[in-house]
Parts: structure tokens; C-alpha cells; sequence
């Protein structure tokens, strides 16, 4: 009975050690092969020395005689929080603005400084405020992309002996007292209410132009309606008068032609006509023409050369 009690504890020894033997292994294997990320490296300390920054990829670390510590080498931010800052005209603002970072030597970002985190976010505030104090306030609302160049190279100066490289500096936002806030808006508000005028009367100048050019455009279209309409009329009637011309003229040809046939006894019964229609006039007073004692000398030799004629032909008569 002995003998098998004494045989199952030296069984039982020997699986624990066997197990505590086996974890020993998977243990020193743990911390002798390290799978290291793209995104990460090691540095590695050898009994307290510098020995390197490993990876990635599968890295062997000697247990307790090399020490390793993870760095992340991917482009990260810094949220700084709201920081008041006072500006060269001694105006208090609140400023809150994002670093990008990413670590570009990583064993002098572990050898350098003890956090480099905590460390980039102190010097970003006592940057900023520096910074800020050499700028006046306008210059501070109207000029952030300068502030953000000037800020990422000054605290690129002073990180780069960290190992870290600052990429990019954005303010999110720049808070200014409250007086300076109320008059900004009044600032705005006028500033709102002269473009609108200035709209208003660019418009109306506008306007004005507009109207002016076409009443200038109506005046022209009237003149040359109105000098197109005179041309007109008066063709029309340089083209009457013409026509009344040639018809006068045919009238005259026409008389002309009859009066060549006519002789002066038929002339001498038209002014007999003429003076029968001018003693039937109810007037009292009457004009007579020059030609009037020639006409009655005509009339007498007339008759008389009638009366002579009829008396030859009465004496033949009676002598046949």
C-alpha cells in the first residue's frame, strides 16, 4: 500500500513538472517571438542599452536580458482643449485646436522623453500662447492659416528631437469675449446693411440705365418712323404734283390744239358769252377789260360785213 501511494505521488510530481515545464516554454516563447504590425516597431533595450528599433514582421526578444516597448508609427492628432491666450493688445481669447503627429525615429521617442505624448501637448499650449501673445486680435480672427503654419513649424523645431514629425496645426475654434462678440455683430450687421444698400442702388442704377436706353431706343425708332413717314408723304406728293403737272400739261396741249382751230368770230361769241354772264351779275360794280373797245370794233365790222354780204346776195337774187 505504501509502495503504490509512494509510486502515484512521484506520478503526480512528474505530470506537474511536466506542466509547469511546458508553460515555461510557452512563456519564454511568448517573450521570445514577437509578431510586430506594419503600423508598429520595437525598440528593444539589451541589459539596459540601446539595441535597436526591430520589426515588422516576427522579431525574437531574449527574455530578461532584452526589453521591448511598442511604438506606434501611424499619423495620429492631439485634441488640445480650450486654452485662453492673450493677444499683443491684451485682449483674452479662447483658442482649441487639433496637432497631427506621427513618430518618425522611434528609439528617440522612447530614449528622449518619458511621454512624448503628455510632452507634445504641453509644449503645444505654451506654443499657442506664445504665439498668440505676438499677434493682435484682428490679426487673430482674420489670419488662422498663418497661425497654422506658424504653430506646426514651431512646434516642429521643438518635437523633432522627440523623433516626431508635427504635420498639420488647425485651430477649431477661436472664442473672443463677449464685447468683442456684440461688436462683431454690430460690425456685421452694418456691414450687411451697406451691401444691401449698395445692392439696392446698383440696382436702381441698373434700372435707370435701362429705362434711359430704351426710351433713347424708343426716340430713335419714333424719329425714323416719323422721318420714314415724312419721306413717304412726301414722295406721295411729289408724285401728285407731278401727276397734277402732266395733267395741267395735257389740259394746256389740249387747248392749245383747239384754240389753233378756232378763228375770231367763234373768240368774238366767247367774250359775248363773257359779258352776257357778267351783266346778269346782281353786282353794281363791274370790270371790264382793256380789250373791250378792240372786241366792239370787231362786233361793228362783223355786223357790217354781214349786212354788206346779205345785201349782194339779196341784189343777185333779184337780178336773176
Amino acid at each position: 500500500m505504501g509502495q503504490e501511494l509512494q509510486q502515484l505521488l512521484n506520478n503526480q510530481g512528474t505530470s506537474l513538472l511536466l506542466i509547469f515545464i511546458i508553460l515555461l516554454v510557452a512563456y519564454t516563447l511568448s517573450r521570445l517571438i514577437r509578431i510586430v504590425p506594419e503600423t508598429e516597431r520595437l525598440v528593444v533595450l539589451s541589459l539596459g542599452r540601446y539595441a535597436g528599433t526591430r520589426g515588422p514582421g516576427v522579431v525574437l526578444v531574449i527574455p530578461v536580458i532584452e526589453q521591448a516597448k511598442r511604438v506606434d508609427v501611424r499619423e495620429r492628432f492631439l485634441d488640445i482643449p480650450s486654452q485662453t491666450a492673450i493677444t499683443k493688445d491684451n485682449a483674452p481669447i479662447d483658442i482649441d485646436f487639433l496637432v497631427y503627429y506621427r513618430v518618425i525615429d522611434p528609439g528617440r521617442s522612447v530614449l528622449q522623453i518619458d511621454n512624448v505624448v503628455s510632452a507634445a501637448v504641453n509644449i503645444a499650449t505654451t506654443t499657442l500662447r506664445a504665439v498668440i501673445g505676438d499677434i493682435s486680435l484682428d490679426d487673430v480672427l482674420a489670419k488662422r492659416e498663418q497661425i497654422n503654419d506658424t504653430l506646426r513649424i514651431k512646434l516642429d523645431e521643438i518635437t523633432e528631437r522627440w523623433g516626431m514629425k508635427v504635420t498639420t496645426v488647425e485651430i477649431r475654434e477661436i472664442k473672443p469675449p463677449r464685447e468683442v462678440q456684440d461688436a462683431m455683430n454690430r460690425q456685421m450687421g452694418a456691414e450687411r446693411e451697406r451691401r444691401a444698400m449698395v445692392t439696392k442702388a446698383s440696382g436702381e442704377r441698373e434700372a435707370a440705365i435701362a429705362v434711359a436706353e430704351g426710351e433713347k431706343q424708343s426716340a430713335i425708332l419714333k424719329a425714323e418712323g416719323e422721318r420714314q413717314s415724312r419721306i413717304l408723304t412726301a414722295e406721295g406728293e411729289r408724285q401728285a404734283q407731278l401727276l397734277r403737272a402732266q395733267g395741267f400739261a395735257a389740259a394746256l396741249q389740249a387747248i392749245t390744239a383747239e384754240a389753233k382751230q378756232l378763228d375770231s368770230n367763234t373768240m368774238l361769241l366767247q367774250y359775248l358769252d363773257a359779258l352776257k354772264q357778267v351783266g346778269s351779275s346782281p353786282a353794281t360794280k363791274f370790270v371790264l377789260p382793256m380789250e373791250l373797245i378792240g372786241l366792239a370794233q370787231q362786233l361793228t365790222t362783223t355786223v357790217a360785213g354781214s349786212a354788206q354780204t346779205a345785201r349782194e346776195n339779196g341784189t343777185r337774187e333779184r337780178s336773176e
